[in-house]
């Protein structure tokens, strides 16, 4: 319990030493999400503009889906993006309603 006269006291290194902590966690967050942006670029671009040119009998054609797919998948990910940002939007519409 506190008494008249004492107050609260910060300890301004435990506070720095937090932030800097939460600051590496950010950065490496964010490098992580980078490097698998930029795995699935890459894997995309060469599926979609690379891949028509090399011979149909080539290893490299194990390692990727048939063409069909290279419009499919984005397709069906913007149309998933699309329902759930609906979503989010009705549901934020719902609840200021019950507060007006």
């Amino acid at each position: 319990m506190l008494e008249d006269g004492d107050c609260y006291t910060l300890d301004l290194q435990a506070v720095i030493g937090a932030n800097r902590i939460m600051e590496l966690a950010d950065r490496a967050i964010g490098f992580l999400l980078s490097c698998i942006s930029l795995s699935v670029f890459t894997y995309y671009t060469f599926w979609v503009i690379i891949l028509p040119f090399v011979d149909s009998d080539h290893f490299i054609h194990e390692y990727f889906l048939p063409q069909e797919y290279a419009i499919l998948v984005p397709v069906l990910a913007g149309v998933v993006l699309l329902c759930f940002l609906c979503m989010f939007i009705g549901f934020v519409m719902l609840k200021s309603e019950k507060k007006a």
